[in-house]
């Protein structure tokens, strides 16, 4: 018979994470040759230290800030991009105003893209 088990031997905690579907693929094999269940497999991994952690590079102070400023901007133009829709939608606006509108916001955000991999 087996032991009841205590509060703290209670699996309560979830923790998830994505894959593309070639890594899901390669997590499935070694699950399948470890003849573990997946949930098993990846505690069995992680709390044994059987995984090399890498440590990204810190952000600049620079960078840090521009991702700041570059998150509240890409709310502002998400909300030029649905207010534009909604014109549009309603016959408010022509569909040529529409696209130029579309087009500067998706220039702009080209533009903010771009630019991030050369601070630093």
């Amino acid at each position: 018979m087996a032991r009841p088990k205590k509060e703290a031997d209670k699996l309560t905690r979830p923790v998830s994470f994505r894959l593309t579907e070639a890594d899901y693929a390669a997590y499935l094999a070694k699950v399948e040759a470890s003849g573990m269940k997946p949930s098993e497999f990846f505690r069995d991994a992680v709390l044994t230290n059987r995984t090399r952690v890498v440590a990204r590079e810190k952000a600049s102070q620079d960078k840090a800030r521009l991702l700041y400023l570059y998150n509240k901007t890409s709310n502002n133009v998400n909300q030029l991009a649905h207010r534009a829709n909604s014109d549009y939608l309603a016959g408010t606006i022509s569909e040529a105003t529409y696209a130029r509108i579309l087009g500067e916001l998706h220039t702009l955000t080209h533009l903010l893209k771009a630019t991030i991999n050369h601070v630093d």
